[in-house]
């Protein structure tokens, strides 16, 4: 299994979202998130971390809330934002990103 590292850096555009099963806001997400990967298909990669068994990843990223999404492009974090986001509003950032 790759690192989280050479997950970020081989794709050109990947969705980090810290989340945790007891979260309900996170739960609320997942579909969202599917729906957002499907749009996209290859040109995207969401990768789900869990806080609870991957704390250490999680405080080096400073998440101190659940859910929260980081875009990476070519390894390099340009968004970031904790909270519910509605499928279209996420699709329009990223779409702002693939340029």
């Amino acid at each position: 299994m790759a690192s989280f590292n050479e997950i970020i850096h081989k794709n050109t555009i990947v969705l980090v979202d810290f989340s945790a099963e007891w979260c309900g806001p996170c739960q609320t997400l997942a579909p969202i998130l599917k729906a957002v990967k499907v749009h996209f298909g290859d040109k995207l990669s969401v990768i789900k971390i869990d806080v609870d068994k991957n704390h250490v990843l999680a405080v080096n990223f400073k998440v101190q809330g659940v859910p929260t999404l980081i875009l990476f492009k070519n390894g390099n974090q340009i968004w970031r934002q904790s909270g519910l986001l509605l499928r279209s509003d996420l699709i329009a950032i990223i779409d702002k990103q693939m340029d």
